[in-house]
């Protein structure tokens, strides 16, 4: 359990570092076409096309990040009335879900989008339309590493009392 805790904190930090990076990257081309489209009037397509595309990366990274600290979005209503053995399969099985989910739409899914538009060319950036979209199989396998992770946390969580079930 304490090599899978440290595991889960060394790829929290990578990922929050990289998520902070593009935020930051973000931010700087946000300004640029700012400058460029107001003081000199010539807007620039290539930052554009670079903030949609580091938006959507941030945006997935941060779903793996939110998934991995298990504070994602969910209507708790029902299972944080729920104590002991029930509560616990029930938590179990909604990772198991989101495993499923994530394997099946998000990791299966991306590599077949992924491979459609490796021939496609971005129309600013000249890059395949793959590197863009190759973030939504990586955080879909992130999504399945921090499933498992919160499995097992779940499996080991003592539930005699209810309430939100955090790892």
């Amino acid at each position: 359990m304490d090599t899978m805790h440290k595991l889960r904190a060394a790829i929290m930090k990578i990922l929050g570092v990289v998520i902070t990076l593009l935020f930051i990257l973000m931010t700087l081309v946000g300004t640029y076409q700012i400058v460029t489209r107001y003081f000199f009037n010539r807007p620039s397509t290539i930052s554009e096309e670079l903030l949609t595309y580091s938006f959507t990366w941030m945006s997935l990274l941060a779903s793996a990040y939110v998934f991995g600290k298990r504070d994602h979005m969910r209507m708790g209503f029902m299972a944080d009335k729920l104590t002991g053995t029930a509560r616990r399969y029930l938590e179990v099985f909604i990772d198991a879900l989101s495993f499923f989910f994530a394997g099946v739409v998000m990791v299966y899914g991306g590599i077949s989008i992924t491979k459609l538009t490796m021939i496609q060319i971005t129309a600013s950036l000249r890059i395949s339309m793959g590197w863009i979209y190759i973030i939504v199989p990586i955080a879909g396998l992130l999504i399945m590493v921090f499933s498992v992770m919160n499995a097992a946390d779940m499996l080991h969580k003592d539930f005699s009392e209810p309430g939100e079930a955090k790892v």
